[in-house]
């Protein structure tokens, strides 16, 4: 089976979908049919060249991190933004400095992290 258009494509998924739903265990014929399906997706999406979709952050470190790359900001004029001193953003970044809650409200406002993200890694 191959893949040529995105409607090709979008119909594949579709089958796929269907085939999961309906579950396919036992069934050699369709058991068949989702590998082939599989694959097709799989070669036809590599040839678009999409990239891997990222982990996200499980951190609060590592959420601060994603957000200072996706500004463009050295540590430097991140601590600047957030208002505090580069030192003690650097021991937040390592681990051994907890956030406050000033710092929290302000991770919030200027870095847009999700409130709920802040409280359950902090």
């Amino acid at each position: 089976m191959t893949l040529l258009t995105p409607s090709d494509y979008r119909t594949a998924l579709r089958r796929l979908d269907a085939l999961v739903a309906a579950g396919v265990e036992g069934n050699a014929t369709l058991e068949t049919e989702l590998r082939e399906l599989i694959m097709a997706l799989d070669t036809y999406e590599s040839k678009l060249g999409l990239l891997p979709i990222p982990n996200l952050p499980t951190s609060l470190a590592d959420m601060i991190e994603l957000k200072r790359q996706q500004m463009r900001l050295k540590q430097k004029d991140l601590a600047e933004l957030l208002e505090v001193p580069a030192g003690r953003l650097s021991q937040i970044l390592s681990g051994k400095r907890r956030v406050t809650l000033d710092l929290a409200k302000r991770l919030y406002e200027r870095l847009g992290i999700p409130s709920d993200f802040i409280l359950k890694n902090a």
